[in-house]
C-alpha cells in the first residue's frame, strides 16, 4: 500500500490512481499488522517459557526450524514500511535494525552450519520449500540496511543470501531420495519459490540503485515460477480442502512479486509492464482480504487444530 500510494514513475493513468490511495488507510493497516505481530510474539514468548520442549522440537524439525526466521522477517518488513514520523531519529532505526538482524544472523550460522557439517542435517536430507525462509531473511535484512545507507552491510547480507539460495534452489530441483517431503496440507509453502527471487529483486534494486539486468533476471525467474505454480492447481487440491494457517503461505509471496512488478513497471514505463503490476497488485490484495476474512470466519477451526493443543507431558 505504501509503495503504490507514493509518487512513482509509472505511466500517468495508473500513477494518478495509485497516489489517491489515502495514507491514513496505510497507517491503519501498519498499526493492525504491528498489533498482531506483538500479540503473536508475546504468545510465542510464553510458549518458550512454559512449553520449551515444544520449541526444542521445532528447532529440530526440518520444517519448523525454518519458521523461526518468520517473526524476524515480519519485524524487518514492518520496520521498512514504518511511517516516517515514527523513526525521525535515524539512530532509533539503526538500533531496531540491529535488534532484529542479529537473531537472523544467529539462525543463519546455526542452520547453514548444520547443512554441511551435521550428517543427519545435510541439506540434501532436510531441504524443503520452507528452507528458503532463511534466505529471504538475508534479503530482507539487506534491503533494510540499504535504507540506512549501509551499502557494504547490505551487500554482505545479499551475498550470504544469494549463495545459499542457489544451493537450496538446485537441491530442491534435484529432489534427492533422502529429502524429507512435506505433507499435502503444507503444499501452499511451494509459493516460497516465488517469494525468494522476488525479494532478491527488491534487495538488489536497493543495492544497485536501479532496476538493472540482474533485477530483471530475478524478476523474470519469479514470474516464471509463479506461472508454473498457478498452472498446476491440482498440486494444491488436497491442501485447500480444509482451512489451515498454511493458506497464508499464498499471500506474502504474491505481495513480494507485486512489489517487484511495480519496480519493473517504473523502469519500463510501458503499458504491458504497468498492466502486469496492476494485475499482480490486485491479486495480492484480493488474496490477502480473502485470507483475512476466512481466518476470522474459521477461527474456531484454527483453535481446534490438534497441532495447537498442549498435552500435559509437553512441558
Amino acid at each position: 500500500w505504501k509503495t503504490l500510494s507514493e509518487k512513482t514513475d509509472i505511466s500517468p493513468t495508473f500513477d494518478n490512481l495509485f497516489i489517491k490511495l489515502p495514507s491514513t488507510a496505510f497507517f491503519l493497516i501498519w498499526c493492525f499488522s504491528v498489533s498482531i505481530l506483538v500479540c503473536l510474539s508475546i504468545l510465542y514468548t510464553m510458549r518458550c517459557i512454559f512449553y520449551f520442549n515444544m520449541v526444542k522440537a521445532e528447532f529440530k524439525h526440518h520444517v519448523g526450524v525454518n519458521y523461526l526466521f518468520a517473526p524476524w522477517i515480519s519485524w524487518l518488513l514492518l520496520l521498512q514500511s514504518a511511517p516516517s514520523f515514527i523513526f525521525q531519529n535515524k539512530y532509533s532505526y539503526e538500533y531496531a535494525w540491529w535488534l532484529l538482524i542479529l537473531p537472523v544472523v544467529g539462525l543463519d550460522v546455526k542452520v547453514y552450519g548444520q547443512w554441511f557439517t551435521t550428517e543427519k542435517r545435510f541439506l540434501s536430507m532436510v531441504a524443503n520449500p520452507t528452507s528458503q525462509l532463511s534466505v529471504i531473511g538475508n534479503f530482507v535484512g539487506a534491503h533494510a540496511a540499504i535504507k540506512m545507507g549501509w551499502r557494504e552491510t547490505g551487500a554482505c547480507l545479499f551475498t550470504l543470501g544469494l549463495a545459499h539460495y542457489m544451493v537450496v534452489f538446485i537441491t530442491l530441483y534435484q529432489r534427492l531420495s533422502g529429502n524429507n517431503h512435506i505433507p499435502s496440507r503444507l503444499r501452499p509453502v511451494f509459493f516460497q519459490f516465488v517469494a525468494t527471487p522476488s525479494m532478491a529483486t527488491l534487495a538488489w534494486k536497493s543495492i544497485s540503485g536501479s532496476f538493472d539486468v540482474q533485477c530483471k533476471m530475478l524478476f523474470f525467474l519469479s514470474l516464471f515460477l509463479f506461472t508454473s505454480l498457478a498452472s498446476r492447481p491440482v498440486l494444491f487440491k488436497r491442501s485447500v480442502k480444509e482451512f489451515t494457517v498454511a493458506w497464508w503461505a499464498f499471500s506474502y509471496p504474491l505481495t513480494f512479486l507485486a512489489l517487484a512488478s511495480t519496480m519493473y513497471a517504473q523502469q519500463m514505463q510501458s503499458l504491458t509492464a504497468t498492466t502486469l503490476a496492476a494485475v499482480l497488485s490486485a491479486i495480492s490484495v484480493l488474496v490477502f482480504l480473502f485470507l483475512l476474512a476466512f481466518s476470522t470466519i474459521k477461527i474456531d477451526v484454527l483453535f481446534n487444530n490438534p497441532i495447537l493443543k498442549f498435552s500435559n507431558d509437553s512441558g
